[in-house]
């Protein structure tokens, strides 16, 4: 069976993808798009987490502008104008997967960004046949980073949150009575 890659694209050769965005979700595409060879072009402007990409074998941290054109993007973000920026950076024939439960409005913009058979497609609703966990569980040494906040320190988690504090994710522990 083959492996498939970053935006379906079959994982042979070498695949240039970038994350716009870097939390919880996109650590963990990280080490799954390197399992599959692809050369992973990440920006932040957080030290912190520029520093978690390089642990992770992420490339140009530190700059916004995407060296060559990528084979797929992957936006976290909820910002439509990152859904658009993802595009134009693209290679012919490649897509941009918007992995969002909220956007923002996506702003008007030139079909030349379309142009040459790029594409933009939602993975909110991915279809069961599609989503491998757990084969991709046992094959990707996946590393994580959990911070467990008690429901009464909500507010804090979601500011934290909110201002790149957290190095992976938050879950809240609820306490049963």
């Amino acid at each position: 069976m083959r492996e498939e890659g970053p935006s379906g694209t079959e994982a042979t050769g070498r695949r240039r993808w970038r994350p716009y965005g870097f939390g919880a979700s996109a650590t963990v595409a990280i080490q799954i798009a390197r399992h599959w060879g692809a050369d992973v072009h990440v920006a932040t402007r957080s030290p912190r987490e520029q520093a978690q990409a390089e642990a992770l074998g992420g490339l140009d941290q530190r700059t916004t502008v995407v060296p060559v054109p990528l084979d797929a993007a992957v936006t976290f973000a909820p910002a439509g104008d990152v859904v658009i920026r993802a595009l134009e950076a693209l290679d012919r024939g490649a897509a941009v997967a918007v992995n969002a439960i909220h956007l923002d409005h996506i702003r008007g913009f030139s079909y030349d960004s379309l142009w040459w058979e790029r594409s933009i497609r939602s993975v909110a609703n991915v279809q069961r046949r599609r989503a491998r966990p757990a084969q991709l569980a046992v094959a990707v040494p996946l590393r994580t980073e959990v911070e467990v906040l008690d429901l009464a320190e909500a507010n804090t988690a979601l500011t934290r949150l909110g201002t790149g504090q957290v190095a992976g994710a938050a879950v809240l522990r609820c306490a049963v009575p």
